[in-house]
C-alpha cells in the first residue's frame, strides 16, 4: 500500500483505489545469492538499462531506465548473502548506503528508497581457504553475529542427520538400521572434530555423518544386491563403505597427510566403537584395574585356543550368521545385556562384541582383502615376532 518505484507510483496515480493489488507468498519473499567473484553492483542494486531506454524510447536522464537488482526486488522480505566474504571488496562497498542510509545510488540516480529488508550474511568463522575477508565498515553496519556451534550431544546430531539423509525407498523398506549404527556415525564427527591429524580451522561439517549414513546403506545395499536377498540389515563390517565419506569431509594437517587419508579414517571408526562399546557393554579397562570377573573370558578363551573367525564385507546372511555363532559365548553375552533383541540385531551387536574387545586389546584385528579377520591378540604378536 505505499510502493516505492516510479512505476508503482506511476500506476497508483493512474487507477488510484481501482488499482489492482497481488499477495505475495512467504517463498516470494526470501531471496538468496551466493557471494561469488563475478557478482556486480548491476546483480545486487541494480544498472541502467539501454534495452529498456531504447523500448520505451526515454534518455538515460529518466529514472525509469533503471533496472533493479535483487536487493531493491526484496523489499520487505528477507535478503541472504552466503559466503559473505568471497563478495568483492569494492560490492561490499556498494551495501554501506543501503545498510546505513536506506538509500541507493545507481550510475548517478540517487534514489530515497526505504527499502524494508531483513539482511542476513553467514560467513565462515575461520578464513581457511583465503578467498577474501569482510571489509570493517560493513562489518560496523552490521547489526549483530551470531556464532553457530556443531551439535553437542549425540541424540541432537542424530536428528539432524536423520532429517537431512536422504534414502531411496527401497532401502527404507529393505534395509534396517539399529540405534547403535546412528550412534558409531555420530561418534564419529565427534571423534574427528577433536583428532590431532584433522585441520579444526576447517571443522567437521554435519555434512560427513549426513554423506555416511546415506552411504552405509549403499553399502549395505550392494552386498544384498550381490548374494541376491531380498533384506537386509545394517553390519558393523559394512562401515568399510563410508570411508570415502570421511575422507572426503575432513581437511588434514601435515602430520594427517603424511598418515594418510584412509588410515585416518579407519582409526576414527576405531575410536568411535572403543567410545560406544562402554555404552553397551561392561568396560573392559574397569575390569582390569579392580580385577572383576571377566564376562568375556569364554570368548577370549576360545580364540587364544587358535581359533579364527573372518567377517567379510560381501558375505551372506547364511555365512554372516554361521561365522558369528560359531564363536563360543558370543550369543549368551548379546542376550544377557539385550534380553528383547530382534534377531537381525542381535548378529550385529555380536559382530559389535568382537570389534570392541579388539579396541581394548583382548582381541587382534588384522586386514583382509574384503573383510576382517579376529584371532588372539598374542598369538599374533608372537607371530609377527617370529617373522621379523
Amino acid at each position: 500500500m505505499n510502493p516505492l518505484s516510479r512505476q508503482a507510483l506511476d500506476i497508483l496515480e493512474k487507477h488510484g483505489d481501482e488499482t489492482e493489488i497481488a499477495w505475495m507468498h512467504r517463498s516470494e519473499r526470501y531471496t538468496e545469492k551466493l557471494a561469488t567473484p563475478d557478482v556486480s553492483v548491476a546483480d545486487l542494486i541494480g544498472d541502467v538499462d539501454p534495452i529498456k531506454a531504447a523500448a520505451m524510447k526515454l534518455p538515460y536522464s529518466d529514472e525509469r531506465v533503471i533496472h533493479f537488482g535483487l536487493i531493491p526486488r526484496a523489499h520487505r522480505g528477507i535478503f541472504v548473502i552466503n559466503e559473505l566474504p568471497d563478495l568483492q571488496a569494492r560490492i561490499q562497498v556498494s551495501l554501506f548506503n543501503i545498510l546505513q542510509e536506506g538509500d541507493i545510488q545507481i550510475r548517478g540516480f540517487k534514489l530515497r528508497l526505504p527499502l524494508d529488508i531483513q539482511f542476513v550474511f553467514t560467513a565462515n568463522p575461520e578464513d581457511y581457504t583465503n578467498r577474501g575477508s569482510i571489509v570493517t565498515p560493513l562489518k560496523d553496519r552490521i547489526e549483530s553475529q551470531i556464532l553457530t556451534h556443531y551439535p553437542k550431544d549425540i541424540e541432537t546430531a542424530k536428528e539432524i542427520t536423520l532429517q537431512e539423509a536422504e534414502l531411496s525407498d527401497s532401502q527404507k523398506k529393505n534395509i534396517t538400521s539399529h540405534e547403535l549404527i546412528e550412534n558409531l556415525l555420530e561418534q564419529i564427527a565427534f571423534e574427528a572434530r577433536s583428532n590431532e591429524f584433522v585441520d579444526p580451522k576447517s571443522g567437521v561439517s554435519a555434512r560427513l555423518t549426513i554423506s555416511a549414513y546415506e552411504t552405509i546403506f549403499s553399502a549395505a545395499e550392494r552386498r544384498m544386491i550381490i548374494n541376491g536377498e531380498s533384506k537386509t540389515h545394517i553390519r558393523i563390517s559394512d562401515f568399510w563403505g563410508i570411508i570415502p565419506s570421511i575422507s572426503g569431509k575432513i581437511e588434514l594437517v601435515y602430520e594427517g597427510e603424511q598418515e594418510g587419508a584412509m588410515i585416518v579414517a579407519q582409526n576414527l571408526i576405531s575410536k568411535s566403537i572403543r567410545h560406544q562399546f562402554k555404552n553397551y557393554f561392561p568396560d573392559p579397562e574397569k575390569m582390569k584395574r579392580k580385577k572383576e570377573a571377566n564376562p568375556y573370558l569364554e570368548v577370549i578363551e576360545w580364540f587364544s585356543n587358535g581359533n579364527a573367525i573372518d567377517i567379510l564385507n560381501d558375505a551372506s546372511e547364511q555365512d554372516y550368521t554361521k561365522a558369528l555363532n560359531g564363536v563360543p559365548g558370543l550369543a549368551d553375552l548379546v542376550k544377557k545385556y539385550f534380553p528383547k533383541v530382534a534377531p537381525q540385531d542381535k548378529l550385529m551387536l555380536m559382530e559389535f562384541l568382537l570389534h570392541g574387545l579388539s579396541e581394548f586389546s583382548m582381541l587382534s584385528k588384522n586386514s583382509l582383502t574384503s573383510g576382517l579377520r579376529f584371532k588372539d591378540l598374542f598369538s599374533s604378536v608372537f607371530k609377527q615376532g617370529s617373522e621379523n
